[in-house]
């Protein structure tokens, strides 16, 4: 369907023709006249389906025919990460452009005075409030912050929020809602927990579920096993072999990519890194200079894994295999976004298969093996430790006895190398950023108002990394 079916504002409808918008995804397809009914929604997608635009667009279009009280917010949306709410507060601005609709992003990191901009937005009343939970919360606290009127209640990475230990938190700001508030909850995944907070808080909700925990069709990937000690040199091959451009690197520990980054900028190779150790300038101005190719790698913990629309990535590296089975969609899927295609590969040592096969039981798919290259040291066994002792079950050594000379060896236990971990959106909407300036404040569409944003340091765990 095109949007032009869905919604009838001539406003939102102009702003997503400039944005090059025509036709709809399947989750905005069907999440879309549910919101537009004013039925609470239970909504799950893979990542890079467009979730963003699914919420946004109705709220928008309900907000732009008025009846909705003025100088009040009539909107939270709720966002894991400072990073994910600065960019839908980004989308918010392109879809709004020509309309008198406000918005106001809220989050921590950030000094005194950017906090105190956010007050004066959240006091004023903007329509659409896009908040971590703990700066949110921060503000409550404080007494200023009237959710009364608030018409639109909206969780994004739900289950990136749960995983980060936010539940309390939104089940806090939740209690402050008008009980007639519209929720819309949207997630990549559907585990027991997501279950639990849906019968919390949704009305009678509708569900829909796209792909749920799958990769995009059109994502090539790969897996190499190998050994620790050649992961650096074989991300160096890959990276001679092609000039590496627009490409992120994913590793589980910010020790290993402050490392990672160290080696490969000796080696000459043109990176930059992500991880929670980096102040909120710093952060932004990384981001800022990967989306304008002036980093060609990305180096980054799980901060950047979800909610991050960057478009063209070309490549998704898994340095090492990602602690949860799902962490592994989420991180490749910023690849081949919307109707782009990508690949992902992933280094796999010793220890992870384990974790590795799970994510192959997730996917339903035995991933493409490719070799390492011979130069390299080539592949590491792919069999697990279980797999070595079902061979061998006790521990001998080939031959008849110990060193091939016959007799018994005595019986030794096997080391088992595998280990058992415990189990990673938006709709790409362009450089809203080249279109209307971004006043770091409140933004009221065509008037241009500004109304404050930013935050007092340390927001909850918006980034665990």
């Amino acid at each position: 369907m095109r949007f032009d079916e869905l919604l009838y504002n001539d406003s939102v409808l102009d702003a997503l023709d400039a944005m090059h918008f025509g036709e709809c995804t399947p989750i905005q397809e069907q999440a879309i006249p549910v919101a537009l009914e004013g039925r609470d929604l239970l909504a799950v997608a893979q990542t890079g389906t467009g979730k963003t635009a699914a919420y946004l667009l109705p709220v928008i279009d309900l907000l732009a025919d008025g009846g909705f009280p003025e100088d009040a917010i009539n909107c939270v949306v709720m966002a894991p990460t400072r990073e994910l709410a600065q960019q839908i507060d980004q989308q918010m601005q392109g879809f709004a452009y020509f309309m008198p609709v406000s918005s106001v992003a809220i989050y921590g990191g950030t000094d005194g005075e950017t906090f105190a901009r956010q007050k004066r937005g959240l006091t004023s009343g903007a329509d659409v409030v896009i908040a971590t939970p703990g700066r949110l919360i921060a503000h409550q606290n404080m007494g200023y912050v009237d959710l009364s009127k608030v018409s639109f209640f909206i969780l994004d990475e739900a289950d990136r929020m749960l995983d980060m230990g936010f539940f309390d938190d939104i089940m806090s700001i939740y209690s402050a809602l008008p009980k007639d508030c519209q929720t819309l909850m949207f997630s990549a995944t559907m585990p027991p927990k997501i279950k639990k907070l849906a019968k919390q808080i949704l009305k009678n909700p509708v569900e829909v579920k796209i792909a749920v925990s799958k990769p995009a069709d059109n994502i090539d990937q790969s897996v190499y096993f190998c050994n620790d000690a050649q992961k650096t040199n074989l991300l160096a091959h890959l990276f001679t072999e092609t000039p590496p451009q627009r490409v992120i690197v994913f590793s589980s520990s910010k020790q290993k990519i402050k490392e990672l980054t160290r080696e490969l900028r000796r080696r000459k190779f043109n990176v930059g890194e992500m991880h929670s150790d980096l102040d909120q300038p710093t952060r932004e101005q990384v981001m800022l200079d990967f989306k304008a190719n002036r980093i060609g790698v990305l180096l980054a913990t799980d901060i950047v894994a979800r909610g991050i629309d960057i478009d063209d990535i070309t490549l998704v590296v898994n340095y090492d295999v990602p602690r949860d089975a799902e962490d592994y969609v989420h991180r490749i899927g910023r690849t081949a976004r919307a109707a782009s295609s990508g690949a992902a590969t992933t280094f796999v040592s010793p220890r992870d298969r384990q974790s590795f096969a799970r994510i192959e039981q997730l996917i339903e798919m035995q991933v493409p093996r490719r070799d390492v290259p011979g130069h390299l040291g080539g592949n590491a066994s792919e069999g697990s430790g279980r797999e070595r002792r079902e061979r061998n079950p006790k521990g001998r050594r080939g031959g008849s006895g110990r060193g091939g000379r016959g007799g018994k060896e005595p019986r030794r236990e096997v080391q088992d190398n595998s280990r058992s971990d415990k189990p990673m959106e938006a709709a790409a909407t362009g450089d809203k950023s080249a279109r209307k300036p971004h006043n770091h404040g409140t933004h009221r569409g065509g008037r241009g108002r500004g109304r404050g944003n930013g935050g007092a340091k340390n927001d909850k765990p918006s980034d665990p990394q």
